[in-house]
């Protein structure tokens, strides 16, 4: 049986010190290929990495920076992890509503940090047990966190309706009906259609 491959991971942190001590970490996993290690968003972009990894970043950066940054990284084609000092509520959801997978504060030790990219590299959501109640208010009031076409998306999901409906319903591309419901289940942590659909019901989404 072939060993299973190894998660790229990338670095965007402008602290060399930080930068460093997370690059180690990272390089010491065994189940982990270190990527490009960068202390800017528009210096990663120079190394033309792969798609399909997954990158920590830091929010506050030279250059592009906070929610542009997230989704400057994620437009490449990368699950985005942030590690950052910056760890208020604002912080938290304006990252997470950009399209980051996962959040920790730099309070993080490295075994918190490998556990969020192996969740995040499968596809899952990680953050931190300290900023998980920002995201459980959010869920809360998700109507303020989707976008209106992301809500009517939702509620057609809710509905019932495939993939190819939807699209007819919002005279949009199917591939576009998949890029909402993907920061649908970005942006709220439910990955599958009938919890889509229960999230709908429990927010009055229809």
């Amino acid at each position: 049986m072939p060993d299973r491959p190894r998660i790229r991971v990338g670095v965007i942190e402008d602290h060399p010190l930080y930068r460093s001590a997370v690059a180690r970490v990272l390089s010491e996993a065994l189940d982990i290929e270190l990527g490009a290690v960068a202390d800017s968003v528009g210096s990663y972009t120079s190394f033309r990495e792969p798609p399909g990894g997954v990158v920590v970043l830091d929010l506050k950066l030279r250059g592009v920076t906070d929610a542009a940054a997230v989704q400057k990284v994620v437009a490449l084609g990368q699950r985005v992890l942030i590690v950052s000092a910056h760890a208020g509520q604002d912080e938290v959801l304006r990252a997470i509503s950009a399209g980051a997978r996962g959040y920790l504060s730099k309070d993080a030790d490295g075994a918190d940090i490998l556990r969020a990219v192996r969740e995040i590299a499968a596809g899952g959501t990680y953050v931190s047990p300290t900023l998980a109640s920002f995201l459980l208010n959010a869920q809360r009031g998700v109507k303020n966190v989707l976008s209106d076409r992301e809500r009517q998306v939702l509620s057609l999901v809710a509905a019932g309706e495939r993939d190819a409906d939807i699209a007819e319903a919002m005279s949009i591309s199917v591939r576009t009906v998949r890029s909402y419901l993907e920061r649908i289940r970005d942006k709220t942590g439910r990955r599958r259609r009938p919890e889509l659909t229960r999230l709908a019901i429990e927010e009055g989404i229809s």
